[in-house]
């Protein structure tokens, strides 16, 4: 089944009419489907608009919060209460198209776990969401290694399991195609319809560039080192240890050749900070190490992600493996 998972903020003008879009491209594919809208503590009456499309169409669930949490906690409600194998998420403000679910549903039908739409004309202003939106994407695909063109794109695909395996927190729903992929997922890029706001106005602006830079630093951390982090904390202890030894050496030096006083002389003070700054560094690891042992140990979390087991039978007696061709495994038993 399809789950259609919809984040809704004062967007009443645009319901109806996204609404209807959605259920003819629905259609169109002949698969089980349902549409959850998820109302983000609105306070026009969008939630009044959502409760009459649910009225109307059995397909459609509808979440209210009550009050304001954002995109991500959107998302997140609309993951936890569907029901569908295969997830798609839009905006609701008419710009991403519905007509390009079933290009979406082939792609995934390729193999793919994960298609990400791709706003190649994008309908929007210059100066205030185009450019800090390239500019936001080529940082994420040069952090994170996953290159895609379009991350801020809400029209995306993904296969149920591949959202299984972690939680959002903050405004993290840009980068879920990073950590999917870091999580073993097979990832695409299709380039998709983007129309021009009809109604309403957009709720993004530039002040969320400083977010989009400090979740980027957070997913980095979780992505590369959220099970070793006394490697960052390590590397960054020792080298600091390193620098305070060597300015110690210094004012060795400068002590016994050039005859400089000790304690006249403000490198011996970088060196002892240096040196007890890369010791803090180093005792800031070990901390973490308990902490995230505590936390996979704790609640029996894995370390590692399992795409598929190819699982035999044990072996005794006449019943030996063979050098030839194995048998096909449906005829293992």
């Amino acid at each position: 089944m399809i789950s259609i998972i919809v984040p809704v903020y004062n967007e009443e003008p645009n319901l109806t009419p996204l609404h209807g879009e959605i259920v003819t491209a629905l259609d169109s594919t002949g698969r089980a489907y349902e549409i959850v809208y998820v109302d983000d503590g609105s306070r026009d009456g969008s939630f009044e608009q959502l409760k009459a499309l649910a009225s109307a169409c059995p397909a459609v669930t509808v979440v209210q919060f009550r009050r304001n949490f954002g995109q991500t906690a959107a998302l997140a409600a609309g993951i936890e209460i569907s029901r569908g194998d295969v997830l798609i998420f839009m905006d609701a403000d008419l710009q991403n198209d519905p007509a390009d679910i079933p290009r979406l549903l082939q792609k995934l039908d390729e193999g793919y776990d994960v298609v990400s739409g791709w706003r190649r004309n994008r309908q929007d202003a210059m100066i205030s969401r185009r450019i800090p939106s390239n500019m936001a994407n080529w940082l994420i695909s040069w952090v994170t290694g996953v290159h895609l063109n379009d991350y801020g794109c809400t029209l995306k695909a993904y296969r149920r399991e591949v959202l299984q395996n972690f939680k959002l927190y903050g405004e993290m729903h840009r980068f879920i195609p990073a950590y999917a992929y870091w999580a073993g997922a097979s990832i695409t890029e299709l380039p998709v319809n983007h129309r021009p706001r009809r109604a309403g106005k957009s709720k993004y602006g530039l002040s969320r560039i400083l977010k989009v830079l400090l979740d980027l630093v957070t997913v980095k951390f979780l992505g590369t080192f959220a099970t070793k982090p006394i490697y960052v904390f390590g590397t960054a202890g020792f080298g600091a240890m390193f620098l305070g030894i060597l300015s110690g050496l210094i004012v060795l030096y400068q002590k016994f050749v050039d005859g400089v006083y000790a304690y006249r002389n403000p490198v011996l003070l970088l060196g002892v900070f240096l040196f007890v700054l890369g010791m803090q560094f180093v005792m800031l690891g070990l901390l973490a190490e308990l902490i995230i042992r505590t936390y996979h140990e704790s609640q029996n979390k894995s370390t590692y992600v399992v795409r598929q087991v190819l699982k035999g039978q044990p072996t005794s007696g006449a019943a030996r493996c063979t050098t030839g061709a194995p048998a096909p495994l449906a005829e293992r038993g």
